[in-house]
């Protein structure tokens, strides 16, 4: 028996665990600081973005910049929990991803492509943090 399998030694369940919530950390800071610039953009009302007539969901372009300002910032603080493997972190990552989906679904037609690129990144974020749980004995059983 080598000391890689002695009684310390992390299980594979549990390494897995925790390679999904740095990476559910890292994608959310990522797609928290990318919110956070496309709010920016939205408030400076860029040209970047389409405009759209007779959209059902339609909020100014400022009302846009706020919300995703507002749900970056509000990533990047849950990912710094995330990195502390906070419980609140977890939950709040699920959420905080789940409002971005939202967000980035209503405003879909002033960026198209943008918004389904963040919806996928938030897919991710959910995934990761739903399939694995980083509790102390949870995955030797």
């Amino acid at each position: 028996m080598t000391a890689t399998h002695g009684a310390h030694a992390p299980s594979a369940k549990r390494q897995w665990a925790e390679g999904l919530t740095v990476f559910a950390a890292v994608t959310l800071m990522i797609a928290g600081v990318l919110d956070v610039l496309r709010g920016i953009m939205g408030i400076a009302e860029d040209d970047v973005f389409v405009t759209t007539q007779d959209y059902v969901f339609a909020f100014d372009l400022t009302g846009w910049g706020w919300i995703h300002l507002v749900l970056g910032a509000l990533a990047v603080i849950v990912s710094l929990g995330l990195f502390r493997e906070a419980t609140w972190a977890r939950v709040a990552g699920v959420a905080i991803a789940g409002l971005v989906i939202i967000a980035n679904f209503l405003s879909l037609p002033y960026y198209p492509v943008w918004s389904v690129v963040m919806i996928a990144f938030s897919g991710f974020i959910i995934w990761a943090l739903c399939v694995s749980r980083s509790g102390a004995g949870a995955f030797d059983r």
